[in-house]
C-alpha cells in the first residue's frame, strides 16, 4: 500500500495493518511513519536546539543539557497523521489529494523529555511585543528541522504560544519513546510532541524553536494540512483559500472499527451477536473518550461498547469492544465516539480537497454475517 523507501523523492510513509495496530494499547514495533523527505541521521553528541525569536535570552541546548538541566516528564498520548482515514473520505465522499491512508496512521506511545514550557520559561518570553498588523499580540512557537523536503528545503510547523505554555498541555521535547532512546525514523535525538494536535506539528529532528508573532512560514503549515472549504475543488480553485484557511491543529473526535473488517465473514453467536472491536480518539485536548457506541442496523439503534484500555486517559486512544446483534446477510457495522468535551462523531464530515481531519462514523462495509 504505502512503500518503505527513504529519500526526498520517495520518503518513508507506511501504516500497519489495523488488526496488528490495536493488538496493543501501547504502539511498539509497528508504528506508522510519515515523512516529507529523507530520514535524518544525527549525532546526539553534536546536535543542539536553538531557542530564539521573541525571548529575553536565546538558548543553545545540547542533548545532554535537555537530559540533565530540566525535569523529565513522561506523557502517554496518541499521535495521529492529519490524513488518517483519507481513504474513507476518498471512497465515501469524493476524490481527494494525498497519500491513501487507511485507518492506521496513528500511534499511542509513551514519550519522555522536558516540557517545552520549562525551556521557554528559562528563555523568557518578551513582554514588549507590539501588536501585529491585525491588531493582536497573539504569539506562536515555531519548530524547524533542516530536513530537505519534497515541497520545501526544510520542514516546520507551529502552535500557539498559549498552548505551549499551558502546564497541562504536556508539550514535550521528547528524547525517549516507549522507554527507549528515539530511533532515527522517529526523530532522534529530539523531537516535539504536541498531544491532541495533528502529527504534522510534532516536528522530528528539531533544530530550532522560535517564538514569533506569526505562524510558521513553512509550506506544510501554509499550503498543506488545512481543511479547505468545499469550493476548493482542485489545485487551481484552492489557490485563493490557502492564505485564509487556518492550519489544522486539534484533531477531531474519532473511532475506527478494526474487527470485523470490510468484506470479512463473521459467524454470529447463539444469541445472534458478533464481536466488534476498534479504537477511539478524543478531540484535541478534550479527552478522555467517555463513550463508544456501535450499530449493526444502519444506525437505527446503538449499543454501548466496553472501553477495554485507556479509560480516563486524557491524551490517549481507547481500545473498545462490543457485542452487537446483527441480522444475517451482508451488513454494515458502524461506530461513533464521544469525548469528555461532549464532541460526538457525525456520520459524514465536510469534504475537503486534502482529505484531512476525516472523522465520519467508523464503519465496516459488506460484512458477511452467517
Amino acid at each position: 500500500m504505502v512503500g518503505r523507501e527513504d529519500s526526498v523523492e520517495e520518503p518513508l510513509n507506511r501504516e500497519p495493518p489495523i488488526k496488528a495496530l490495536v493488538s496493543s494499547f501501547i504502539t511498539k514495533d509497528d508504528a506508522y511513519d510519515r515523512n516529507h523527505g529523507a530520514i535524518r541521521h544525527l549525532s546526539a553528541s553534536t546536535h543542539t536546539v536553538r531557542v530564539d525569536g521573541l525571548v529575553n535570552t536565546p538558548l543553545s541546548l545540547s542533548i545532554a543539557q535537555l537530559h540533565s538541566d530540566y525535569k523529565q516528564y513522561e506523557v502517554t498520548c496518541a499521535l495521529q497523521c492529519a490524513g488518517n482515514r483519507r481513504h474513507t473520505m476518498r471512497t465515501l465522499l469524493k476524490e481527494v489529494e494525498g497519500i491513501d491512508w487507511g485507518d492506521g496512521a496513528v500511534m499511542n506511545c509513551k514519550w519522555k523529555g522536558p516540557k517545552l514550557r520549562d525551556v521557554l520559561l528559562q528563555a523568557g518570553i518578551r513582554t514588549d511585543v507590539k501588536q501585529n498588523a491585525g491588531g493582536q499580540r497573539k504569539m506562536h512557537v515555531a519548530f524547524a528541522s533542516q530536513q530537505e523536503c519534497q515541497d520545501d528545503d526544510w520542514y516546520g510547523g507551529s502552535i500557539e504560544l498559549d498552548r505551549a505554555m499551558r502546564e497541562d498541555a504536556d508539550v514535550l521535547l521528547a528524547l525517549e519513546m516507549n522507554g527507549q532512546t528515539l530511533s532515527d525514523k522517529h526523530g532522534y535525538p529530539v523531537r516535539i510532541i504536541v498531544p491532541g494536535i495533528a502529527g504534522a506539528r510534532s516536528v522530528k529532528w528539531v533544530d530550532c524553536i522560535t517564538v514569533q508573532q506569526e505562524e510558521s512560514r513553512n509550506h506544510y503549515q501554509q499550503r498543506d494540512y488545512k481543511i479547505l472549504p468545499p469550493e476548493a475543488v482542485d489545485k487551481k480553485a484552492a489557490e485563493k483559500f490557502w492564505g485564509s484557511s487556518p492550519p489544522i491543529q486539534d484533531m477531531p473526535v474519532n473511532s475506527v472499527i478494526a474487527r470485523p473488517l470490510s468484506g470479512e465473514k463473521v459467524e454470529r453467536s447463539p444469541q445472534g451477536a458478533v464481536i466488534v472491536e476498534g479504537y477511539a480518539l478524543p478531540k484535541g485536548d478534550q479527552g478522555p473518550v467517555t463513550r463508544v457506541e456501535v450499530s449493526g442496523n444502519e444506525g437505527k439503534s446503538w449499543v454501548d461498547a466496553e472501553i477495554m484500555q485507556g479509560k480516563g486517559e486524557r491524551w490517549c486512544w481507547v481500545l473498545w469492544r462490543a457485542h452487537v446483534k446483527v441480522e444475517k446477510g451482508k451488513r454494515r457495522v458502524l461506530s461513533r465516539a464521544t469525548d469528555q468535551g461532549g464532541n460526538t462523531q457525525e456520520e459524514h464530515p465536510q469534504w475537503n480537497l486534502r482529505g484531512v481531519g476525516y472523522n465520519g462514523y467508523g464503519e465496516s462495509r459488506d460484512v458477511e454475517i452467517v
